[in-house]
This record gives structure tokens, C-alpha cells and sequence, in this order.
């Protein structure tokens, strides 16, 4: 079984992927927030294997929570589930310890595939954001050999592209 914390501001989406994700063999979100306020605390308590985060969120937005999160917590999986596919808002996530990001328009199915990827240690990522990712890191103006200080999250991430 998947224990999955959801944190999902829109009331309607955040009871969808409740349902979605409860209603699927091996799935249970565990328990739903629609901000990251009491993130940590609250990631604490529940002891998810996967916290499904949106970003824009009222409050404590999910890049926050994220960095929250991971400053207490190096362990868990985090997932960003988002509308926003822009350069910096994915760079923020994956610098700040995301271990994938996906698109909200993500079919369900795949979702769930999604995951479960994280929860074994993948770093899933819809396909779009990946090529992002990889044109990102192509552009970067720097020398072969050159150390990127890239954190080693951020070198694991790369690897598993």
C-alpha cells in the first residue's frame, strides 16, 4: 500500500485525486490539506510515502512546503502536481528536493503510475517537463570538467534522466 499526502488547494480537485487515488488497488491518501501551513508537522504525524504537491497554493505555497519538508525530512518522496510547466517554477522544485514533477493534465492512469514511481525511487516527470529539464541543463553556459555545484539530489535526479 501507497500512502499518499495530498496538499491541493481547489476543494473539487483536491476530493478528485482523493477519490482517484483511494479508489485504486495499492493507493490510500491518507489525508488531504489544501495549503503546506502545517507541513511539517503534518508530514510528521502521517508518515506518507508520497506527498503529492501542488504549487500554487494559498499560504505556504508548495515550492515552501517543499523546502520545509526537506529540511527536516530527506526521506520521503515528494511529487509536484502542477499546472505550471515554466522553466523557473521547475527548477525551483527539482533544486529544492522534488524527486519528479507532473503535469495536472496528466491522464489518470498515468498519475497513479507516476506515483508509484516515486515511491520506489524514480523520478518521474511528464514527458514535456524532462525534454525542459534536459534543455536546461544543455544551455547551461559552463566548461567541460568545470564543477556545477549541482546538490546531490540534483545529480541524482540527472542520473535517473
Amino acid at each position: 500500500m501507497i500512502n499518499v499526502l495530498l496538499y491541493e488547494d481547489n476543494p473539487q480537485l483536491r476530493e478528485g485525486l482523493t477519490m482517484l487515488i483511494s479508489g485504486s488497488d495499492g493507493y490510500e491518501v491518507i489525508a488531504a490539506f489544501k495549503n503546506c501551513e502545517n507541513v511539517v508537522a503534518e508530514v510528521t504525524a502521517f508518515k506518507p510515502d508520497v506527498v503529492l504537491m501542488d504549487i500554487d497554493m494559498p499560504g505556504v505555497n508548495g515550492i515552501e512546503g517543499l523546502k520545509r519538508i526537506r529540511a527536516v525530512n530527506d526521506q520521503v518522496k515528494i511529487l509536484m502536481l502542477t499546472v505550471f510547466d515554466d522553466n523557473q517554477n521547475v527548477f525551483q522544485a527539482i533544486s529544492n528536493g522534488a524527486n519528479g514533477y507532473v503535469l495536472k493534465k496528466t491522464p489518470p492512469a498515468r498519475l497513479l503510475e507516476y506515483i508509484g514511481e516515486a515511491a520506489t525511487g524514480g523520478a518521474p516527470m511528464t514527458a514535456s517537463i524532462a525534454t525542459q529539464v534536459l534543455k536546461m541543463f544543455a544551455n547551461m553556459n559552463t566548461k567541460q570538467g568545470e564543477d556545477y555545484h549541482l546538490s546531490d539530489r540534483e545529480k541524482q535526479v540527472l542520473q535517473l534522466l
